[in-house]
């Protein structure tokens, strides 16, 4: 550790104990937040002023829907069109004669053959549409009006029945439903890695698929007033995250990413008694292509301060085993507290650069004494 190098003086450091009791004790109100844990936002729209805008997207508005709505708007769509052509088969039959009662139209001259009522035409337009053919009612060859009818039928069911087959479709390749076998931590933590004071969260996938160009983004929203005093309810401040020095992952088992607070972030004069008070919330977004489909999946979460462990470090749950490697996911959410720094990232590094300015005097002073000595003894023997 770098207090094993004297680089850093001793009082920074604390047991892991002492650590958890200097730190400040959660509030026991639940945190105001942006994003939910799982990915939804916690936005409520009001006053929308022109609402026509959700119909001139009618696709995406009704993909947007829960199954239950869509899987409603898909059955009465359906019957719907029954019900309608089934209405204009009858009037058409109705119109020609066929459903007079004693009439004596012969079955050559009929509009349809076997439609003779209102139910015998809604069963002939189910017949039509999903195409049974049982073989008894038919479009005659002697009536305009029903073979026209028959053709706006077959054309607009064709459309209905594509439009919903494509929206279900896409509701269930949507890119988020991979995302039910990703994992992020409940809980990021600040410990030292590299000598730095660094944000950390973990992120694990539960498939054996692979996910290709996978990458997180980090964002912390916070309220702030400009020098202009212009109030800012959520300011976006995006933030480095990386593995290993990239923000190209390798999700095959649990990956630690990392923020390191430097001058450059946001999080560089905060202590943790600060950060516990501050109003801040991290949103961390995973994205990637996933192997087995090509397709695009994302997944989003959030940390409040409440979720920010400040002297904690994850618990390893990658083990190595003969011929192979064993995730054990009862250890992903564990952390442990760990000796880290009680400051902000400024003062840990002010203390650094003093204790490292010391040790240099100190090693000056003792280059200046070595080579004193060696010059004095000359000066002794020359006399």
């Amino acid at each position: 550790m770098l207090s094993d190098r004297g680089l850093v003086s001793n009082f920074l450091y604390r047991s892991p104990l002492a650590a958890l009791r200097r730190l400040p004790k959660a509030k026991k109100k639940e945190r105001r937040r942006f994003v939910e844990k799982d990915g939804g936002c916690n936005v409520v729209n009001s006053n929308i002023g022109e609402p026509g805008r959700y119909l001139d997207d009618i696709f995406t508005t009704v993909v947007d829907l829960g199954w239950r709505e869509v899987l409603l708007i898909f059955s009465c769509m359906f019957v719907l069109n029954w019900f309608v052509f089934g209405f204009l088969y009858w009037i058409t039959a109705f119109a020609h004669g066929d459903v007079t009662y004693g009439s004596t139209t012969t079955s050559g001259d009929l509009c349809f053959t076997y439609v003779d009522s209102f139910t015998t035409a809604f069963l002939f337009s189910v017949e039509t549409q999903v195409t049974i053919g049982y073989g008894s009612r038919a479009v005659g060859d002697s009536c305009p009006a029903g073979m026209f009818v028959f053709i706006l039928h077959n054309v607009l069911g064709l459309i209905t029945s594509t439009w919903l087959l494509g929206m279900v479709f896409v509701k269930i390749a949507q890119g988020g439903r991979r995302a039910e076998t990703l994992l992020f931590s409940k809980n990021a933590v600040v410990c030292l890695r590299k000598e730095k004071l660094c944000l950390m969260l973990r992120v694990g996938n539960l498939r054996h698929s692979h996910i290709f160009e996978a990458r997180v983004r980090a964002l912390l929203l916070k309220p702030r007033l400009t020098k202009e005093g212009e109030e800012v309810v959520v300011d976006q401040t995006e933030i480095n995250v990386v593995h290993s020095g990239t923000d190209r992952l390798f999700v095959v088992a649990p990956v630690t990413i990392y923020h390191e607070i430097d001058q450059k972030s946001p999080l560089y004069d905060l202590s943790p008694e600060e950060l516990a008070k501050s109003e801040l919330e991290l949103v961390v977004m995973f994205i990637g292509i996933v192997e087995s489909t090509a397709r695009l999946t994302y997944f989003m979460s959030s940390f409040t301060t409440d979720e920010i462990l400040w002297g904690h470090r994850f618990m390893e749950c990658v083990s190595a085993k003969p011929g192979s490697y064993t995730v054990d996911y009862t250890h992903f959410q564990e952390t442990f507290p760990t000796p880290t720094p009680a400051c902000s990232a400024r003062e840990y590094e002010e203390k650094l650069d003093e204790q490292g300015q010391r040790r240099v005097v100190r090693f000056e002073d003792e280059v200046r004494s070595r080579n004193a000595m060696p010059q004095a003894a000359a000066t002794g023997n020359a006399s």
